[in-house]
């Protein structure tokens, strides 16, 4: 997540009389910044709005593993709104795709551990860790396997980058090099300086939030 010119011209069969003058002179603003600026704080405003809804929605999903395809739906719907208003239309350019976030919600059964016995899935946070000057991404799991993978990125368009995974560590500690196979593809649909909506090449959503601007991969 801009005002239109209007034609003031009085219309057949109206008196010039009856065109109040200030009615003539309201579309002149728009050159100053006063529509723009009206409509740039109402859009802010949307989005304030709609992120609290998405957040709202998704609070009792489990990052997703709890939610319905009724709920996904549901959350569908709200982050298509979302996309609609993003207000960074150029996301690797930006300062606000650099830091930790942490991953509040996603559709991905392999990242929520579906197929993995209860006490295997991950149980605290699940953050990602991005660098977009030095093309550096990371994901780290935390409690219970403490899992990571590091992966360089190349651009692919102003807001999508192609992902090949270089180095895994098991339980954090013990790395595998990652085979060239080992890549993907990821979409920044949505950034501002608080959450982060990201689309992947299997087309899982990803909705994160912002933990620590400073951290880097």
């Amino acid at each position: 997540m801009q005002a239109s010119m209007r034609n003031t011209a009085p219309s057949a069969g109206v008196s010039r009389s009856s065109v109040k003058p200030m009615a003539l002179l309201s579309g002149l603003s728009g050159l100053f910044g006063g529509a723009r600026k009206a409509t740039a704080q109402s859009s802010a405003a949307l989005r304030q709005q709609k992120k609290e809804e998405l957040l709202e929605l998704i609070e009792p999903l489990k990052r997703g593993l709890a939610a319905t395809i009724e709920d996904q739906e549901e959350v569908e719907q709200v982050v298509q709104q979302l996309e609609r208003l993003n207000p960074t239309p150029r996301p690797l350019e930006s300062p606000y795709l650099n830091g930790q976030w942490r991953l509040v919600y996603t559709t991905s059964d392999s990242i929520l551990g579906r197929k993995k016995l209860p006490f295997l899935r991950p149980s605290g946070p699940i953050y990602q860790l991005l660098d977009g000057p030095n093309l550096k991404a990371a994901n780290k799991e935390t409690a219970p396997l403490y899992n990571q993978v590091y992966a360089e990125l190349s651009p692919m368009s102003v807001n999508q980058v192609a992902v090949q995974f270089k180095t895994f560590k098991i339980c954090g500690l013990i790395p595998v090099t990652a085979p060239p196979s080992a890549r993907g593809e990821l979409a920044m649909t949505y950034l501002d300086d608080e959450m982060r909506i990201s689309r992947g090449d299997k087309g899982n959503l990803f909705v994160l939030l912002m933990d620590d601007p400073d951290a880097r991969p």
